[in-house]
């Protein structure tokens, strides 16, 4: 077996690693590269990587429309804002179309300690 390593931390890799055969990949996170562990990709590949900003619902958006021109987006925040911020958009702009937008929700948890209730 290999070594343990958070699911954040294998995400971030994987994200990295399927990037290198995927020139359409790209990713968007709502300003939380440290906490996602989309940092590595955006200094990998800074001009594949957006920081949303604190707007979840947008980030969707942009995701959605990334994919209607053929990127193949990663949407990450936390969980709760994925879900709270973000439902509508992923219902309508990204569900119902049927459009390959990937949306990860890190830290998914009942507490993230330092991050705050609110997280």
């Amino acid at each position: 077996m290999g070594e343990k390593i958070a699911t954040r931390g294998a995400f971030g890799k994987a994200i990295v690693e399927l990037a290198e055969q995927y020139p359409e990949l790209v990713v968007l996170d709502a300003d939380l590269s440290g906490a996602t562990m989309t940092k590595e990709f955006s200094k990998t590949y800074p001009d594949r990587f957006f920081n949303m900003g604190i707007a979840e619902a947008n980030m969707v958006g942009v995701a959605a429309g990334l994919a209607t021109c053929g990127k193949k987006p990663f949407a990450a925040t936390f969980a709760m804002f994925a879900a709270g911020r973000a439902f509508e958009q992923v219902r309508n702009s990204v569900a119902y179309p049927h459009l390959n937008v990937k949306v990860v929700g890190s830290h998914g948890g009942l507490s993230v300690g330092e991050d705050g209730a609110t997280h």
